[in-house]
C-alpha cells in the first residue's frame, strides 16, 4: 500500500479534499456545515492518497497566534493505515521556516497521533462543534 500526499490548489483536488472532510466532519462525525467551511482560501490544502484512491486531507494556515494545523480527516476505510502520519508529516515539512509556534485542536481519539510528532496537550478538555478537544502546541 503505499500513501502520498500533495499540496493541491487546482479546483478539482481541492473539491476532493472538501469531499472527503464532508464525509468524515459532517456526515459522520455531524458537525455543522457552517463551522467546517471557513479560512478556505487563507489555507493552504494537502490531500493523501491511497495507491491513488483519495483517503485522507488536511490543510494548515497562518493565524494571528501562529501556524494552526487543521481538518485531519481520514477517510473510514483507510483509517489505522498510516495516512494521518503521512498527512502530519507532509504538512510540518510544508510550513514555513518562521513557524516557531504550531497548534492544533486535536479531537480526542487523535491526541496519541499527534504526540508522536512533539505536540503535547496544553490546558483543559474543550468541546469544539459537540467533539471533545485538546489544545495541543509542537514542542
Amino acid at each position: 500500500m503505499s500513501v502520498t500526499v500533495q499540496n493541491v490548489t487546482d479546483p478539482t483536488a481541492l473539491e476532493t479534499v472538501f469531499a472527503i472532510r464532508r464525509e468524515v466532519f459532517v456526515v459522520e462525525q455531524n458537525c455543522p456545515p457552517e463551522l467546517e467551511w471557513e479560512f478556505e482560501d487563507e489555507s493552504h490544502h494537502f490531500l493523501a492518497t491511497v495507491d491513488g484512491e483519495p483517503g485522507g486531507a488536511c490543510r494548515w494556515r497562518k493565524t494571528d497566534k501562529g501556524y494552526k494545523l487543521e481538518r485531519f480527516a481520514v477517510l473510514q476505510k483507510f483509517r489505522g493505515k498510516g495516512v494521518g502520519q503521512e498527512l502530519v508529516k507532509a504538512v510540518l515539512a510544508d510550513l514555513p521556516p518562521d513557524a516557531v509556534y504550531v497548534y492544533m485542536h486535536a479531537q480526542i481519539q487523535a491526541v496519541s497521533l499527534y504526540e508522536k510528532f512533539d505536540f503535547e496537550k496544553i490546558g483543559p478538555e474543550f468541546e469544539e462543534a459537540g467533539i471533545r478537544h485538546f489544545k495541543m502546541v509542537r514542542k
